[in-house]
């Protein structure tokens, strides 16, 4: 009975012996498995940290090759602004180059009619020089002609002023300029003497008023003119009454 016990017991203990065993290998199979798959799952996060790396640097990339486009693009539309001008004035200044040598050609052209151009140089500067002269003397006879003119207006003043000083005698006027003063005064023979004569313009016969504050307060009659004095008589009543002649007071002709 011990022995069957025994063997049971061996029996028993073997079959624990191979299951622990076979738990064994397949925990370490397991733990195996699980490294494996850890070491995998690391790389994959390198691998994916790397890519996201890759994927941002790309996206940076992306992005400011975006913005270079924008810019590129702008400064070719303005180039092509600036091109379209510079076509335009090429154009234009094709044309007016054609023009100009349109009308080089024109000026050869008639030349040629002309004869040799050192020739015409020569007869141009002669032609000149003979323009120069008459310019001159077309100058000096304007000049003259300006004198002649300026004296001949000075005679025509002179013949005026001399038929004016020629009527006065005849119309018993004085110079209607005339301007002078009493230099002295006879109340007793009822006369004066005036500063000015037959050179200022006093007139014989001729009626003359004493002025003072810019009030006639009597009047004279030319009596006799010397060529620097003169007599006149005071016209009786013409005196303003309260009022004394005092030498000095002006003397005008009668309006």
């Amino acid at each position: 009975m011990a022995n069957v016990f025994g063997i049971l017991t061996a029996i028993v203990l073997a079959f624990a012996a191979f299951v622990a065993n076979k738990n064994m290998t397949k925990h370490q199979t397991e733990i195996s498995n699980r490294q494996t798959e850890q070491t995998r799952l690391d790389q994959s996060k390198r691998r994916l940290a790397i890519t996201q790396e890759d994927l941002a640097v790309t996206t940076k990339s992306r992005e400011e090759t975006q913005a270079t486009v924008v810019k590129l693009t702008k400064e070719k539309v303005a180039q092509d602004v600036i091109n379209t001008g510079l076509k335009e004035e090429i154009t234009k200044k094709t044309a007016e180059v054609a023009a100009k040598k349109e009308q080089l050609d024109s000026i050869k052209e008639k030349l040629k009619d002309v004869g040799n151009i050192e020739d015409l140089a020569s007869k141009l500067k002669t032609r000149r020089a003979e323009l120069e002269e008459l310019t001159s003397t077309i100058a000096a006879s304007e000049a003259s002609l300006a004198n002649l003119t300026a004296e001949s207006a000075r005679l025509d003043q002179v013949n005026a002023n001399y038929r004016e000083m020629s009527s006065w005698p005849a119309a018993k006027k004085s110079n209607p300029a005339l301007k002078t003063r009493i230099s002295s005064i006879y109340p007793d023979w009822g006369f004066v003497t005036l500063a000015a004569g037959n050179a200022a313009g006093v007139i014989a016969s001729s009626s003359l008023d004493i002025v003072r504050d810019g009030e006639t307060i009597a009047k004279l009659v030319v009596t006799a003119v010397e060529a620097s004095t003169a007599s006149a008589s005071i016209v009786p009543d013409s005196l303003k009454a309260d009022t004394v002649l005092m030498v000095g007071d002006s003397v005008v002709p009668s309006k």
